[in-house]
């Protein structure tokens, strides 16, 4: 099994890319061809997974490894094979597809083309809690926000709204927002949060 070719993009077509490595151009199948671009001088290096079948042998190929490991666990679930998976990628929102998956959201998950409602559960169902080592950078751009920000005011807002019977997960909506507001007193936090949830 491969695990990444280095070579010259030779051609970039809708639905693949041509890489030579070494004189011989593979074809590789891509969620977004076009992220790649032809040189002759530049060597690229292609993160790749191999489909075998009674059929055919096909090259599925990723500009970085963590596309490669979401493409392999959604192949993974049941009812989606490598196109499904593919197109899914090509929505190009990465951080959106994790989020949705660890926030159980559903409805999200069906912008993807070919995800219908049925999909989408199997989705969540199949890969909760197994995309935690591929966390979209907009959580980690809010993890690291959030733990140079975090004021214990706005820890105790958040844990009164908690208690006012507001959900975690709506919470955790507007804590980045919340903690971008630096200085208030936890009452202005609060007042300000209460705010932003019924908005």
């Amino acid at each position: 099994m491969f695990e990444f070719l280095e070579g010259f993009v030779v051609d970039i077509q809708p639905t693949h890319i041509v890489l030579l490595v070494g004189g011989v151009g593979y074809l590789i199948y891509a969620a977004d061809p076009y992220k790649f671009t032809v040189d002759g001088q530049a060597t690229v290096r292609v993160y790749v997974y191999q489909s075998v079948s009674d059929s055919a042998i096909l090259l599925y190929g990723f500009k970085d490894s963590e596309d490669k490991q979401i493409f392999q666990k959604l192949i993974a679930v049941s009812g989606i094979g490598p196109k499904s998976a593919l197109a899914i990628l090509a929505g190009n929102d990465r951080d959106g597809l994790i989020t949705a998956v660890q926030n159980k959201d559903a409805k999200f998950l069906t912008k993807f083309p070919g995800v219908g409602k049925k999909t989408a559960q199997q989705i969540i169902l199949d890969l909760q809690g197994k995309l935690g080592d591929i966390a979209p950078s907009a959580v980690k751009a809010q993890q690291s926000s959030l733990s140079t920000t975090e004021t214990k005011e706005l820890q105790d807002a958040l844990s009164a709204l908690l208690a006012l019977g507001y959900s975690q997960k709506q919470i955790d909506r507007i804590q980045a927002e919340l903690a971008e507001k630096q200085g208030l007193s936890t009452d202005e936090y609060l007042s300000l949060g209460l705010k932003l949830l019924v908005r």
